[in-house]
């Protein structure tokens, strides 16, 4: 809940709100206010002009913002990656396994053995995989996705040289 801080110097009452819910009025007023939902650059300008806001500030804002939008998209996609990897490897355990237990049964339960030693393995790996992709710890997440994005930077730009290279 947003907490509002009343100031109680005795001059006027005049409540003061925390950041974080300025942030969040300003908002739902904006998008209140414009029927499309949408704001130019000018109008953008005004408003920032209207809260005494420098243009140079609102600048480096918007350059935040744009850091910010990629980082979340960058993310998004490791996310997306990572859940395809583990679900392919885990379609891939369940019809090898499928695969095996029929080979099991119609050679009368010879190779139980074998289905314990290679599926015990494969399981716990497929449970620890699981396991970091969806209750990630935050150090280890950053690291992979920080690996993740080079690797990706590093991609782009081999594939970029060697298109020029080629002349394609």
């Amino acid at each position: 809940m947003a907490e509002v801080i009343t100031n109680l110097s005795g001059k006027g009452e005049e409540p003061l709100y925390e950041t974080i819910d300025v942030q969040q009025i300003l908002r739902i007023a904006i998008a209140q206010q414009t029927d499309s939902g949408q704001l130019s650059r000018h109008q953008l300008l005004e408003v920032a002009e209207e809260l005494g806001i420098s243009a140079a500030t609102l600048a480096a804002a918007e350059q935040e913002w744009e850091l910010q939008k990629h980082d979340l998209a960058d993310r998004s996609a490791f996310d997306r990656q990572r859940q395809q990897r583990f679900h392919h490897g885990l379609m891939q355990f369940l019809i090898f396994g499928s695969f095996l237990i029929g080979l099991n049964l119609l050679t009368g339960s010879y190779l139980t053995w074998l289905i314990y030693l290679i599926f015990g393995s494969w399981a716990l790996k497929l449970t620890w995989e699981g396991w970091c992709i969806y209750r990630p710890n935050e150090y280890s997440y950053n690291r992979d996705f920080r690996r993740w994005q080079w690797r990706r930077r590093l991609d782009r730009s081999v594939r970029g040289a060697m298109q020029r290279l080629l002349g394609w």
